[in-house]
């Protein structure tokens, strides 16, 4: 283990999504995964508590993480989630396999504890509130609420569960989900009534872009618009949001990895779509990108976001 400090710790449950095009028939997923790899590859000191059961544990992607630098803690579980996505042009139908079981809170090293910043990344709403009182006051927390926002029955096809409050949700500082996982009528003001005032709330909406909200002055609502940034080439975009979300905070931890970044947001939600854009290129956990690939398709962004917005007209 490393004496360096870490920056970022991530927790949540890897998922098992069923695939054709692995022998096994599934591939490793689930936010945690997605995001611990992408701030371990974009230079971040990174630790993640992974709840695992008997199969998932013995992932080869788990190996991507640990080679990337990242301190894994297992917690092993009885069920793991997994899930079916199918692809349509209306979006992913996704069938809950396994809803898995909660991930528990656990006692920490210090170091991990005392990281710059949390991200509770939940796949399956496995992250109860007894992870609460474990997060320092002055660490970044980060929240992908996707997680908690999914009715998982195994053999059914998922479904929305509206949004409720949580003290975990009360105390993040940036919260991310996708418009897919909310009902057609959320807007962001009535979602902005789950976290405190000074909260950034990020909406993804996949080719089409999508929004970071925050309280500004005198109660004035500060919003970032972003495009999105055309890939190569489409083979999987399971965990963009994960990774866009993950670079994001990332930027937040270390502004100087965006140039920019500290001053401008808009800045920093190009370098996460970039990020998001290369996820999606290859299957899984391989597509997640390095910092130099990040970069340089930030420098190709007007170009990529054209491609985009024509994609999504056709769309």
């Amino acid at each position: 283990m490393s004496d360096a400090a870490i920056e970022v710790l991530h927790v949540g449950s890897a998922s098992r999504d069923l695939t054709d095009d692995d022998p096994r028939g599934w591939r490793l997923g689930g936010g945690v995964t997605y995001a611990a790899l992408t701030t371990a590859r974009l230079g971040l000191r990174t630790a993640a508590v992974v709840g695992v059961d008997g199969v998932a544990a013995s992932a080869t992607e788990l190996d991507l993480l640990r080679d990337a630098g990242v301190e894994l803690r297992l917690v092993r579980l009885l069920e793991s989630p997994a899930f079916r996505n199918i692809e349509t042009r209306g979006g992913r139908i996704q069938t809950c396999l396994a809803p898995g079981h909660r991930l528990p809170a656990i006692t920490l090293p210090a170091e991990w504890s005392a990281a710059t910043a949390w991200s509770l990344v939940p796949v399956a709403g496995e992250i109860g509130e007894d992870w609460a009182p474990a997060i320092p006051e002055r660490a970044i927390l980060a929240v992908g609420w996707q997680g908690w926002l999914r009715e998982l029955v195994a053999g059914r096809t998922v479904e929305r569960r509206p949004p409720s409050a949580s003290a975990l949700l009360r105390r993040a500082d940036l919260v991310g989900t996708s418009r897919h996982d909310l009902a057609p009528a959320a807007r962001p003001a009535d979602l902005r009534g789950f976290l405190r005032p000074e909260a950034r709330l990020l909406l993804t909406d996949g080719h089409r872009g999508g929004q970071l909200t925050r309280a500004g002055r005198e109660g004035l609502e500060e919003s970032w618009p972003y495009e999105a940034i055309a890939p190569d080439l489409e083979v999987d975009p399971t965990g963009a949001g994960d990774t866009f979300l993950g670079a994001l905070l990332a930027s937040l931890v270390r502004p100087a990895l965006v140039p920019d970044g500290e001053r401008d947001p808009g800045q920093q939600l190009a370098f996460a779509a970039s990020a998001a854009s290369l996820v999606i290129e290859r299957p899984g956990l391989l597509g997640v990108p390095d910092l130099a690939a990040v970069l340089a398709r930030c420098g190709q962004g007007p170009r990529r976001r054209l491609a985009a917005r024509i994609a999504g007209d056709e769309g």
